[in-house]
């Protein structure tokens, strides 16, 4: 079995760009340079050896995960290889079979599902959130690094403003935010824009933590907050909003979750997606369902526009921001990394070695998928208006979108 395993790698090592070390179970070594290896893999034992074999890359982190698998050097690297070598695309009915078993054990389809789901992954506490993204937004999801742009913080709140922009926020006007996070774009469309806004959230953890905050910033009249899932509609808005909320609705649920945006939309408003989405369809990454969004799954953006257009929602404009997810992860990962003590201290059973292996691999992984030459996983913005937009409802060009005064 072993032999099968390196016959696997060594295959790999060929196509690789960069030189790297494997240290099998039983001792013996491969290169497959002979210059000094990135990253050197570990196997401890023959059950990590196995793993790898049967599930390819999940089971490399799954041993990773678990402890019996190692990765000293450059972590980047490891997942560099692995993609631009396709070791991560190999068909394998395994990893599919259990895809297919995570689907239905943890499928969205009822609320109370959805809310578990959900709080298994933002309900981890703002303690340990705040530690890694920026500061004040908290802002969970892509960031937009326009030209000159040098912090996450900067890139943060260009985006807020970018979606404000978007779709034409004005004074008084109503904005729901469908699955709100820490309420960071809550916050930017009152104190900017003057707007009413409204967070939508189904983790009781955030929706806690936006209270309090707005609470303290005195802005109880002007941002109201409902724990409720996507489903449960009860009004109609001027304007709507989801930033990172269309990839977790579930593989079943995109059709739900895109007519949620509609009926909470008035007719004649408009509306953003901001969303991870595929070139193409395909499975989405099984270790990232298993380990980190159980019942996510990342919806090919034909699969999204086709949503939108039998919901009877115009789609106005499409931008790409793949290469912005790459730099936000950049920052999140180095951050993680550099606060791991603190995040640790918070709660040393709960955020264990464990947990840090898997948050790295997460947040690494993800950067360098981003930024790949092989991956068809792209960070997508939708602007859509609920039915056809008239020749005055928005500008006839995006002129609009940079001119001078956009936030810093």
């Amino acid at each position: 079995m072993s032999s099968i395993l390196r016959q696997r790698l060594e295959a790999l090592g060929r196509r690789a760009s960069a030189a790297f070390m494997i240290v099998f179970a039983d001792g013996s070594e491969y290169r497959n340079r002979p210059e000094p290896p990135t990253f050197i893999l570990r196997f401890r034992n023959r059950g990590a050896e196995r793993r790898a074999l049967l599930f390819g890359h999940v089971g490399m982190l799954d041993a990773y995960f678990a402890g019996t698998l190692d990765v000293d050097g450059d972590f980047n690297a490891l997942f560099r290889i692995g993609m631009e070598s396709g070791y991560d695309r190999q068909p394998n009915p395994l990893i599919r079979l259990r895809n297919h078993w995570h689907e239905w054990r943890h499928s969205n389809r009822t609320i109370a599902r959805a809310k578990a789901n959900a709080r298994f992954h933002y309900g981890l506490g703002t303690d340990f959130y705040r530690l890694w993204l920026d500061d004040p937004l908290m802002m969970y999801t892509c960031a937009y690094w326009k030209d000159g742009t040098r912090t996450l913080e900067e890139a943060q709140r260009n985006k807020v403003e970018h979606v404000c922009r978007k779709i034409r926020l004005q004074p008084d006007e109503t904005v729901i935010d469908i699955g709100c996070g820490f309420g960071g774009f809550l916050f930017h469309a009152v104190e900017h824009y003057a707007a009413r806004a409204t967070g939508l959230n189904t983790t009781t953890e955030q929706v806690d933590a936006v209270r309090d905050m707005v609470r303290a910033r005195r802005l109880t009249d002007r941002i109201s907050l409902r724990e409720a899932d996507f489903r449960e509609v009860d009004r109609q808005y001027d304007k709507v909003v989801s930033i990172g909320v269309l990839e977790h609705a579930g593989r079943d649920q995109l059709r739900q979750v895109v007519q949620a945006h509609a009926d909470f939309l008035k007719p004649g408003g408009l509306g953003m997606l901001h969303f991870i989405g595929h070139v193409g369809v395909r499975d989405t990454e099984l270790y990232i369902r298993d380990y980190v969004f159980p019942g996510g799954w990342i919806p090919s953006l034909a699969e999204a526009l086709t949503a939108m257009e039998a919901s009877g929602l115009e789609v106005l404009d499409v931008e790409n921001l793949r290469r912005h997810y790459a730099l936000t992860l950049d920052v999140w990962a180095e951050r993680f990394e550099r606060r791991w003590p603190e995040i640790h201290a918070i709660d040393p059973r709960r955020f264990d070695e464990r947990f840090r292996r898997i948050w790295r691999t997460y947040l690494i992984s993800c950067a360098e998928m981003f930024r790949s030459p092989a991956s068809s996983t792209c960070l997508f913005q939708v602007l859509f208006s609920k039915g056809n937009v008239s020749a005055d409802g928005y500008p006839m060009s995006r002129a609009f979108l940079y001119s001078a005064g956009e936030a810093a």
